[in-house]
């Protein structure tokens, strides 16, 4: 950890939404922008996870947890008003968010339900849109977005299903914001992370062999982890990424790049 305020991010205000537990990437993210000594908020969902987000706060002194539903318009209105209020000025965005009705990662894809379509590109697409409406106007020193991503936006993986399709949508919704936002000094960018034991990616069927697989066919055989992905996010946070956008950038020891 830095000398306090030499941080790579320090006088600097970042949000990280969608904090789940200790052993979500979007803790492992906010934990490493507060070591850079930036200040920190992170949004949860709701009262089951405002647990876990106390508990970020008590270990992160001078961060902040606020609740937020990104299905809720009121929602997502009342905490652009509360970090104007806290903040004033926003640097960095996460946005560590996606969902899907689990009945739609258990069969086939063709089956998937008009209903679940809709809630998965939802929440886990047009909240990233829904978010930066709300905050890229405190953006006033320009900033940077981020969102997380996974390679089944590129490749079909089985029972990865509908969120494949979210996320392939995600990532060319990263791209038509950064044109859209580029002229206001603000950088949009993806990381595509390899797959994290979280609570969340074990309600996905395929999930274990989706893990097995990259640790036996990664150039790089490190076992891989939410802390692995935080330091890009606080680099792509940082005035040395001030030129890098619209990207999609891949942190999975090297899995992507594989054929056999």
């Amino acid at each position: 950890m830095s000398e306090k305020g030499t941080g790579m991010l320090a006088g600097k205000n970042c949000v990280v939404m969608g904090v789940l537990n200790k052993w979500s990437i979007g803790w492992a993210i906010a934990e490493e922008m507060a070591n850079a000594d930036a200040r920190v908020a992170i949004t949860y969902l709701d009262e089951r996870s405002k647990r876990e987000a106390d508990a970020f706060v008590i270990a992160a002194p001078g961060s902040v947890a606020y609740q937020c539903d990104v299905e809720s318009e009121e929602s997502l209105d009342a905490l652009k008003v509360s970090l104007e209020q806290d903040f004033g000025r926003v640097d960095a965005l996460v946005h560590s968010i996606g969902f899907a009705p689990a009945g739609e990662l258990k069969g086939r894809f063709v089956d998937t339900t008009r209903e679940g379509f809709k809630i998965a590109l939802s929440v886990s697409c047009y909240s990233l849109i829904a978010s930066a409406q709300r905050v890229a106007p405190l953006m006033t020193d320009g900033g940077s977005i981020l969102t997380l991503t996974y390679l089944g936006s590129d490749r079909a993986f089985p029972k990865y299903n509908v969120m494949g399709v979210a996320k392939a949508a995600l990532e060319s919704s990263v791209r038509y914001l950064a044109a859209d936002l580029g002229e206001q000094r603000i950088r949009v960018n993806a990381i595509s992370a390899g797959p994290v034991k979280t609570a969340a990616a074990r309600g996905i069927p395929g999930f274990m062999d989706m893990y097995n697989f990259l640790n036996e066919r990664s150039p790089i055989k490190d076992d891989f982890t939410a802390s692995k992905v935080a330091p890009l996010a606080v680099f792509l946070a940082s005035d040395g990424a001030a030129s890098i956008t619209a990207e999609t950038i891949f942190v999975d020891n090297g899995y992507h790049a594989m054929g056999m």
